[in-house]
């Protein structure tokens, strides 16, 4: 009886001993995928980032955190800025940016993805605040290098690398937005009014010189009044008014005046 009893306790110790040998072996192994790496805390001192693959750590000992190498799209909520000419607007963006050292992007800043934001929501405030409406509306590109140029060598210490920021949105006043109306519009009657000057100018010339050709040779004249008899005749009307050119008859006048 009694050596059942112990036959049953040395069993039960060995399948104890064989569950935490396991969970000491599940605790040390990790597996860390490709676009991840596991930033290891001995103690508290860091010894360094590991993987991706099968790594080994001391359970109880060493901590373990994990780190996402892919690129992120942060959303910069929408601004309200003042522009350098004084025009209140409401202004977003995306930022675009990746971990390129997990140990500083832990041990450097609490938070990397949210320094970010707040970073570039500052950033976008102070250089839409100092550029004019003009400019923002026109010059994107420029605006938009200057803020990944700002932001990136803000978050360099970070470990973290901004390949680009692109403004999305921009919300006028309905009043500019009138007020822009109206200027475009007066805009397209100029460019319309020069553009008809153009054209009477260049038909002033024209006629111009078809008199010079008419008045070197007569006959032309002759031709241009048949030509236009032509043109009538071929409308629809019932009667038709045209006047006798005085060329046609003067050989007659001047025969019988002779």
């Amino acid at each position: 009886m009694f050596d059942l009893l112990w036959f049953i306790l040395d069993m039960g110790g060995s399948i104890f001993g064989l569950l935490f040998i396991l969970l000491i072996l599940s605790s040390s192994i990790k597996v860390v995928p490709e676009y991840q790496r596991a930033v290891v805390f001995r103690l508290g001192r860091l010894i360094k980032a590991k993987g991706p693959g099968l790594i080994v750590v001391i359970p109880f000992i060493d901590r373990v955190l994990k780190v996402d190498l892919r690129v992120v799209t942060l959303d910069v909520p929408v601004q309200e800025v003042i522009t350098k000419d004084n025009v209140p607007i409401k202004v977003n963006a995306v930022v675009y940016f990746r971990v390129m050292d997990p140990s500083r992007s832990v041990v450097e800043v609490e938070n990397h993805i949210m320094a970010t934001s707040q970073l570039s929501q500052t950033t976008l405030r102070s250089v839409i605040g100092r550029s004019e409406l003009d400019e923002v509306l026109s010059a994107r590109d420029k605006i938009n290098m200057e803020l990944q140029q700002i932001i990136d060598e803000r978050t360099d210490p970070w470990g973290i690398k901004v390949s680009a920021v692109e403004v999305k949105e921009l919300e006028l006043p309905e009043g500019m937005k009138r007020a822009m109306a109206r200027q475009a519009e007066a805009e397209r009657e100029r460019r319309a009014k020069v553009i008809a000057a153009e054209g009477e100018l260049q038909a002033a010339r024209a006629l111009s010189e078809a008199a010079t050709v008419m008045e070197s040779s007569p006959i032309t004249l002759q031709l241009r009044y048949l030509q236009t008899l032509r043109e009538v005749a071929s409308e629809k009307n019932s009667t038709t008014l045209f006047p006798l050119p005085i060329d046609l008859i003067r050989p007659f006048l001047e025969k019988k005046g002779s």
